[in-house]
């Protein structure tokens, strides 16, 4: 393999901005931006570090060969022609995913047992063995055809990215921890800012949002599959983690305030920022959002129930209207809501100064952004 890695971290439709600027602050280059995704390329501890540091990426992927195959010997040839025996060892337990879109091959079971048979013969090849008895550590292989380009890739992740390690439980339909440190972004929260959320649930925006003001790495607490990749060097992990460790901001004046009208879910939130570390930086409280009242200084992140979580409509849009009514009573500094309501600015009773279509897995949402309008130029990345 060469000394340059190229790497493919999917996102949230909607978030590929945010993700591209963290990329770009890790020294990554040849940094291209497509949907959903942002490939990028650097040496192998850009790997520890993408996937310690990477708040909107849902994994870290290494892209190990692009061609085009319209045949299934084509597809074989493609993989075989790939140096496995340099990645995996002859241990190695390599499961096999894929998808395909507008493309000759169209069967994804049949490719995956193309891909696999590749993948056993190489691997017998190089290591120069008959048996391939798949015990040691695992390597997940994914390939990608769309429109008849085949894209190999190989999981460095293991769990996804959004498994911080700190939420162990959630309420109903929580949010992705990797979408709300995308929606913590766009809402400018700096290290000094206060954030408060009035349908808190498990937390999850106002801990992401204390995570990102206090720069604390959000792989810090979980483990890797390429930790057990031999190309990847022990000593890379343990060199991007203490910088990791290092960069962490425990000075800044970040303070979180989360409510929500269930005790549950207020202790819940407790527990989870307590493991994620911002413990003392983060405060929940059993409210309604009606007596609710932001500190003119706050700026509001939430995900207000809707419908296809809450499972009434109605009931989603008198809380809006709530919430609406208790900003114009009492506005912060800026409020960032999503929503899959389609008339959340009817039902809050206020245009919104932007909006940003942004997909809460397959749930297509809107990020409605409420602020003065001096603040509307727009973050370099």
């Amino acid at each position: 393999m060469s000394a340059s890695y190229t790497l493919v971290a999917p996102c949230f439709f909607g978030t590929e901005a945010t993700l591209a600027f963290e990329v770009r602050r890790l020294g990554a280059e040849n940094v291209q931006v497509t949907d959903g995704r942002v490939q990028f390329s650097g040496p192998v501890p850009l790997i520890a570090a993408a996937n310690l540091n990477l708040r909107t990426a849902e994994r870290v992927l290494l892209l190990l060969k692009t061609w085009q195959a319209t045949t299934f010997d084509e597809l074989f040839d493609g993989v075989y022609a790939i140096p496995w025996e340099e990645l995996l060892p002859a241990d190695a337990a390599f499961p096999v995913k894929g998808s395909s879109l507008s493309s000759q091959l169209s069967s994804v079971p049949a490719c995956q047992s193309i891909v696999k048979k590749a993948v056993v013969k190489r691997l017998m090849d190089g290591h120069h063995t008959g048996s391939l008895p798949e015990t040691g550590p695992e390597y997940k292989l994914r390939f990608a055809l769309r429109k008849n380009t085949v894209e190999m890739m190989l999981d460095t992740s293991g769990d996804g990215l959004h498994k911080r390690g700190y939420r162990r439980h959630a309420t109903l339909a929580p949010i992705k921890e990797t979408l709300a440190a995308a929606i913590a972004d766009l809402g400018r929260v700096r290290r000094d800012t206060l954030v408060q959320d009035p349908f808190c649930g498990s937390g999850t925006l106002v801990i992401e949002a204390a995570q990102k003001a206090l720069n604390i790495a959000p792989g810090l607490r979980r483990r890797f599959a390429a930790e057990q990749f031999g190309f990847v060097p022990q000593a890379a992990w343990q060199e991007e983690r203490q910088k990791a460790i290092a960069a962490a901001r425990p000075d800044a004046a970040f303070e979180g305030f989360g409510f929500d009208i269930d005790p549950a879910a207020v202790e819940l939130a407790r527990a989870n920022a307590k493991l994620a570390g911002v413990g003392d930086r983060c405060r929940f409280e059993v409210a309604d959002v009606r007596a609710f009242r932001p500190d003119p200084a706050a700026t509001v992140l939430t995900n207000p129930p809707y419908g296809e979580r809450l499972g009434d409509a109605a009931e989603a849009a008198t809380l809006a209207a709530a919430l609406g009514k208790v900003w114009r009573f009492s506005p912060g500094t800026g409020l960032y809501a999503i929503t899959a309501d389609a008339d959340f600015e009817q039902h809050f009773g206020q245009k919104a100064a932007r909006r940003r279509k942004i997909y809460n897995g397959m749930i297509p949402c809107q990020l409605y952004m409420y602020y003065e309008q001096k603040k509307t130029q727009k973050k370099e990345v």
